[in-house]
C-alpha cells in the first residue's frame, strides 16, 4: 500500500480477504506478482486476462509439469484456454498457498489430475500424472507402467472399481503426511 495507490477499492480487498486464505499486504503483492507478469496489459486494466502461456512462463509455474492443468483448473474462462484474470491468479495462489487447509489442496489436485474432467481418476488420468511426474523422456516401458498404475489402483481404489474417485484420492491424501508440502507455491 504505502505511497503506491491501489487498483482496488477497500471493498475489493475485504472480498479477496473474505474470499481467500490471505491477507490484504498478501493480495497487494501477489496483484504486483500477476502485473509483473505483462504490465502492458494489468497497468491499464485491473481485469485483463492473461494468456496460459503468460501464465506458464512465471517462476511459479514454469517448472511445474502441471503447469497447463493448473492453468486450466483455475482459470473462469470455463474452457482449455486456460487463460487467467488476476482473481483466477489469486485463487490459485491462494490454494498453493501454506494456509490453505489440506481439504481445499486435495479437491484442486483431484480437479488437476482428472484430465478428462468425468470426477473420477482413470487408468489414463494416472498415466498422464505419472508421466509428468518422471518425464515423458523416462525408460519406463509399457509393462512397467501398467504394473504401477495397478499397484495404485491396488492401494486405493477401495470400491475397485478400476478408478479412484474423489472420497479415495482423499483418502490416500490424509495419509500422505508430505502432500501438504508438495502441493505449494510460495508468493
Amino acid at each position: 500500500m504505502g505511497n503506491t495507490p491501489s487498483q482496488f477499492t477497500e471493498e475489493e480487498l475485504r472480498d479477496y480477504e473474505d474470499l481467500t486464505y490471505f491477507t490484504r499486504k498478501e493480495i497487494l503483492l501477489a496483484h504486483e506478482k500477476f502485473k509483473a507478469i505483462s504490465p502492458e496489459k494489468v497497468n491499464h486494466n485491473k481485469n485483463a486476462k492473461l494468456s496460459m502461456n503468460k501464465m506458464m512462463s512465471t517462476s511459479e509455474l514454469s517448472c511445474n509439469p502441471f503447469a497447463d492443468r493448473i492453468c486450466q483448473v483455475f482459470s473462469s474462462s470455463g474452457d482449455a484456454s486456460g487463460d487467467c484474470t488476476f482473481e483466477d491468479y489469486l485463487d490459485m495462489m491462494s490454494v498453493f498457498s501454506d494456509q490453505a487447509p489440506k481439504s481445499v489442496k486435495a479437491e484442486h489436485a483431484f480437479r488437476i489430475f482428472d484430465f478428462d474432467g468425468d470426477d473420477m481418476l482413470s487408468k489414463n488420468d494416472l498415466k498422464q500424472v505419472i508421466q509428468r511426474l518422471i518425464g515423458f523422456n523416462n525408460q519406463f516401458t509399457d509393462l512397467d507402467m501398467e504394473q504401477l498404475i495397478q499397484n495404485i489402483l491396488e492401494e486405493a481404489d477401495l470400491d475397485d472399481d478400476g478408478s479412484l474417485s474423489f472420497a479415495e484420492f482423499e483418502h490416500v491424501i490424509d495419509k500422505s503426511s508430505d502432500f501438504t508440502n508438495s502441493f505449494r507455491i510460495r508468493l
